[in-house]
């Protein structure tokens, strides 16, 4: 019982959160109720309702009277800044917080958009933690007609499986369709790569890979116990070729420099997973937060290697006043 009244509570205020960021781009950003409506992923019908629900709430009043509005500030300044197609700001609630919880719940609410559509859809996803969080935040619904698949490998070169693999809890919570990637995330040798790369089904990722409208990416750091090295997916002396390489973050496996530049060493030759989606349809969504995510955040912006972004408040303030428009 008190397991549904927490759910209810959830809801609720994901709906008044929702109701309030079409307050704010209808009120304060000055969008028509279309251009709010193609934002939000929503019908124009719908965001003419959470206008009106954010009045009858008093939401808007001689201000925008919500905790959300700086954040909706934000998410404009980094979406000019670096021409996102989508832009989430979640609240940072006190000095110290673990933006975690709110980023996952925030992603949670983006991805159940996506599946609340009734074409069928292809969903692709990294791993890592914050995904792993976002998967176990999105509501249970039916959605057989979509397809989820991982953009990386799930195992360790010994055969170990990863635990912060998203695809099959939110296969689990939705009833989408499942393609998991049984590869490791970064081969033994180069060959062995090429021989993950044959299998059949390796080609039928990287089909699906091509067709997906919406990926959603970790955006791991490089340096010493990040997890691609706390995790065990490379060594020490592989750790520190890397850094030697210049790379400051990577995603799904493929590292990258300051200016979101992949870069080339012994490591990225080895790399199991598919490439990043080249579809100009499918958004790429990067998820993050923590002053370790701020200089890989900015850098596979500006390379483009995403077009979206789910963070908080604390990062995305760093991403605009430690990185200035050039």
């Amino acid at each position: 019982m008190e397991e549904m009244s927490a759910e209810r509570r959830r809801q609720q205020t994901a709906r008044q959160e929702q109701a309030a960021r079409a307050a704010w781009l209808y009120y304060i950003a000055g969008r028509t109720q279309d251009e709010i409506a193609t934002q939000l992923n929503i019908s124009r019908q719908a965001a003419q309702r959470l206008v009106s629900r954010a009045v009858a709430e008093k939401l808007i009043k001689f201000r925008f009277d919500h905790p959300i509005g700086p954040c909706m500030e934000l998410s404009r300044a980094l979406t000019e800044r670096y021409a996102l197609g989508f832009c989430d700001v979640v609240p940072h609630t006190g000095p110290g917080d673990d933006p975690l919880p709110g980023i996952a719940i925030a992603g949670a609410q983006y991805l159940e958009r996506w599946f609340g559509q009734r074409a069928p859809l292809v969903i692709g996803l990294s791993t890592g933690r914050t995904l792993r969080a976002i998967a176990a935040e999105v509501s249970p619904v039916e959605a057989p007609q979509h397809k989820v698949l991982s953009l990386c490998g799930t195992i360790s070169q010994t055969g170990r499986a990863i635990t912060t693999d998203p695809v099959m809890r939110l296969a689990e919570r939705t009833g989408a369709q499942c393609f998991p990637m049984p590869a490791p995330v970064v081969a033994s040798s180069i060959e062995e790569r090429r021989l993950l790369h044959m299998q059949r089904s390796f080609q039928v990722l990287r089909d699906l890979a091509e067709q997906a409208r919406c990926v959603m990416l970790g955006v791991g750091h490089i340096g010493w116990l990040s997890p691609l090295h706390q995790d065990g997916f490379v060594s020490d002396l592989e750790l520190t070729e890397l850094i030697e390489a210049g790379a400051v973050g990577e995603i799904a496996g493929q590292c990258f420099d300051a200016r979101g530049r992949m870069v080339q060493s012994s490591v990225s030759e080895r790399v199991a997973g598919l490439k990043l989606p080249a579809n100009p349809r499918c958004i790429r969504v990067g998820v993050a937060g923590g002053s370790a995510k701020v200089a890989p955040l900015h850098a596979a912006l500006i390379g483009r290697l995403i077009n979206g972004l789910i963070t908080d408040e604390v990062t995305a303030t760093r991403l605009l006043q430690e990185h200035p428009a050039s």
